[in-house]
């Protein structure tokens, strides 16, 4: 008796503990959780300074062929941890925070088109010594993919495309009707709970992650703001649909079913406008697949690899 008694009081501390540090020290607590899901994924931080000035920050790890993953509008590499675990013991990742977002440079006067932003990632992946590579992206990260691919067709290898911005033509989602109706856009935030309901606009299934690590990860939206407004206007004035027409990449469009952001049915526009490629629809997934089904998503993506 006693010694359950002693059992049950280290379980108790063993929860209570790690609780405590978070809501005590947030900014640590995030800190070591981020490095924790980078060691389990098989990644490193590093940085570097391309010639123009720009500076990237980006992790990277694993060996193989060269595989860049490139994060969405407002998020940062960190979107991508969860899924590198599955995807480092067979390629060489590497996943650079956007210029303009996380520890990137923020240059105020830059020309974030998507163009703009792939040609950066091609100095990037030249200065990293790439040359042919395979891409895949988020979201705005899917569109700046798609750019990158339709401005260097022979040095992309596949596409894997996750809920994809930049197909203007599709059906209108929830996210558009709310702008047009409202004027608000969800997908920014000027303060902590507004960043906590965009969380939770862009995942149907999100995992567990406290408020207090919330908040950590809000602050960097928060300074962040009126940079995002600039690109976000950018971005919406930059359809990709003419320029990847007809393209003959393999790629591979992935899409929640639940995706609140962009429409599901932007897949099958995407599969019309590009001959090799193939959809697969996620039931119950929102926006972000890496995030709510990483296990499922890397291995769909290893067997369209397996397969070219």
């Amino acid at each position: 008796m006693r010694l359950l008694k002693y059992l049950v009081i280290i379980l108790v501390l063993i929860i209570l503990i790690p609780l405590g540090f978070l809501y005590m020290a947030p900014e640590k607590a995030t800190g070591l959780i981020h490095m924790t899901g980078r060691l389990m994924a098989g990644v490193e931080r590093r940085e570097i300074r391309l010639p123009d000035g720009l500076r990237y920050v980006y992790l990277e790890g694993g060996t193989g062929e060269p595989l860049m993953l490139l994060h969405g509008f407002g998020a940062d590499k960190e979107n991508f941890t969860l899924i590198a675990r599955h995807l480092t013991p067979r390629y060489r990742v590497i996943i650079p925070d956007h210029v303009g977002f996380g520890e990137s440079s923020h240059p105020a006067d830059a020309d974030y088109r998507t163009a703009a932003q792939a040609r950066r990632l091609h100095a990037l992946a030249q200065a990293l010594g790439i040359g042919e590579l395979h891409l895949g992206g988020s979201s705005m990260g899917g569109h700046i993919a798609m750019a990158y691919a339709s401005l260097y067709p022979k040095e992309v290898k596949s596409l894997w495309l996750l809920d994809p911005g930049g197909v203007w033509s599709a059906p209108e989602s929830e996210f558009r009707k709310i702008v047009r109706e409202t004027g608000k856009n969800p997908l920014m935030a000027k303060n902590e709970q507004e960043f906590a309901e965009t969380f939770r606009f862009v995942m149907n299934d999100p995992p567990p992650i406290p408020r207090p690590m919330l908040d950590v990860m809000s602050r960097e939206r928060i300074r962040n703001f009126p940079l995002e407004q600039r690109i976000f206007k950018e971005l919406t004035g930059d359809p990709i649909e003419k320029r990847i027409a007809g393209s003959s990449v393999p790629t591979l469009i992935v899409f929640g079913e639940k995706d609140r952001a962009i429409h599901p049915a932007t897949a099958e526009v995407l599969h019309r406008l590009m001959p090799n490629s193939r959809v697969i629809m996620l039931p119950g997934i929102g926006h972000l697949p890496m995030l709510e089904a990483p296990a499922r998503c890397a291995n769909d993506y290893l067997k369209f690899r397996g397969s070219l």
